[in-house]
């Protein structure tokens, strides 16, 4: 099977599993989801959206973040792997948007930032301002792998093979179908290539656990 018939047979199951496609992390407006999005690295997003409520109380914008003390934050969000690390980032991005006057949607920007990486700037642009964007995580990565849509070493090849595959006006939502499906169906320890449908469909001779590439 091509890859391409691989992708539309995928889009097709993700779209009648997920019509709808929630944001997990919790937000109200594009500046806390960009905070949420960083907490969330090394952390579930259950764990997250448990923090940011105490959070947002204080900071929920960069101008309170900017002027709350960073051992506060720091206490905020101490059950957040890395959080040391995190508040001092979050500190300090809150200072850069202040100065460059707030939020603004241009991936160059959001990478300039204090803590933030492609992955998490491309998340802020599709879901926080709408544009079209394929955030790629490592378990995405692995799992392009598994289903045959990438060859990819790395996030970023697999990024580009992904976007090739799918219509742009798609990628936004098959980003968190993606996610979705991965938890559920298609997990590390949940399929080894040979168990969940998207696997069957994709290779339905596959006798063997396929081993994806580490990123």
């Amino acid at each position: 099977m091509k890859r391409k018939d691989k992708a539309h047979r995928v889009g097709l199951i993700l779209d009648k599993l997920y019509p709808e496609t929630p944001i997990p992390l919790d937000h109200y407006s594009a500046y806390t989801l960009l905070v949420a999005v960083m907490l969330s690295a090394q952390t579930t997003d259950k764990k997250v959206n448990q923090v940011t409520p105490k959070l947002f109380q204080y900071a929920d914008t960069p101008e309170k973040m900017d002027k709350l003390k960073l051992e506060k934050i720091r206490d905020i969000i101490k059950e957040i792997g890395l959080a040391p690390t995190k508040a001092k980032n979050l500190k300090k991005m809150a200072k850069q948007l202040i100065q460059s006057g707030g939020m603004q949607p241009d991936w160059d920007f959001l990478e300039s930032l204090a803590g933030v990486g492609h992955k998490t700037a491309s998340v802020v642009m599709s879901q926080g301002f709408g544009y079209p964007a394929f955030p790629v995580d490592t378990h995405i990565h692995r799992l392009a792998q598994r289903w045959g849509l990438t060859n990819g070493k790395n996030v970023k090849t697999t990024e580009n093979d992904l976007k090739r595959l799918f219509p742009k006006e798609k990628w936004n939502k098959l980003h968190l179908q993606i996610i979705f499906y991965g938890r559920e169906f298609c997990s590390a320890w949940a399929c080894d290539g040979t168990v969940c449908k998207i696997c069957t469909t994709c290779y339905p001779k596959r006798k063997k656990a396929v081993k994806t590439k580490k990123s």
